[in-house]
């Protein structure tokens, strides 16, 4: 589903950076404009900016940090990502940074009808919004889509060692965002139970 697809890439551009830190993928500028460039797709019938600017990188972010503080409530009992969680929003003030990202730009339903394909209907932006406004109330609408269907249910924080990333638990065995974050989870506890076993022989 592209909206779950878009609002988990935007969550996870703070990862893990490989060295025990986060890295942020929307650090600067330019690192947004690759970001967006990299999700045209998913962003169908977004107006991207040529250049992003700081104004458009700071409620990007803002947005990512409203849609982590919602993600965080929504894997509760569970613990969210420890990348930010003590520096989140609070959850009100996250819902109203959605909502009034997506209320930026009135849409209006457009059918497409390819020769060979079924009609297809999708909402575009209506009339002649800025760029940027058209990417935040199309990030802020993939989040709230997901966050009110069936997939909000199945997210969780990874819980691997140095793991920040959130990631919807495809099947009833997953424990991990990726086979590499389950392979250094593993590597993990046999260390610890090797320690331990080291102790237990002392």
């Amino acid at each position: 589903m592209t909206a779950t697809r878009l609002a988990l890439e935007l969550a996870v551009t703070l990862r893990h950076d490989g060295h025990g830190g986060v890295a942020d993928d929307l650090a600067d500028t330019e690192g947004l404009a690759v970001w967006l460039r990299e999700r045209t797709a998913l962003l169908d019938g977004t107006t991207l900016p040529a250049t992003p600017d700081e104004a458009l990188l700071t409620a990007v972010r803002e947005l990512r940090a409203a849609v982590r503080s919602l993600f965080a409530r929504a894997v509760r009992p569970g613990p969210p990502s420890s990348a930010d969680a003590h520096r989140l929003p609070p959850e009100d003030e996250a819902i109203r940074r959605l909502n009034a990202a997506a209320a930026l730009v009135p849409t209006a339903p457009q059918l497409t009808w390819e020769p060979g394909a079924p009609p297809a209907l999708r909402l575009r932006p209506a009339g002649s919004p800025p760029a940027a406004d058209t990417v935040l109330a199309a990030l802020a609408r993939a989040a709230l889509t997901f966050l009110d269907g069936p997939e909000r249910a199945l997210l969780r924080a990874c819980p691997a060692p140095r793991c920040v990333r959130y990631f919807v638990k495809d099947h009833a065995r997953q424990e991990w965002c990726t086979p590499s974050c389950g392979n250094r989870a593993r590597v993990a506890r046999h260390h610890e139970r090797h320690r331990e076993g080291r102790g237990d022989a002392s």
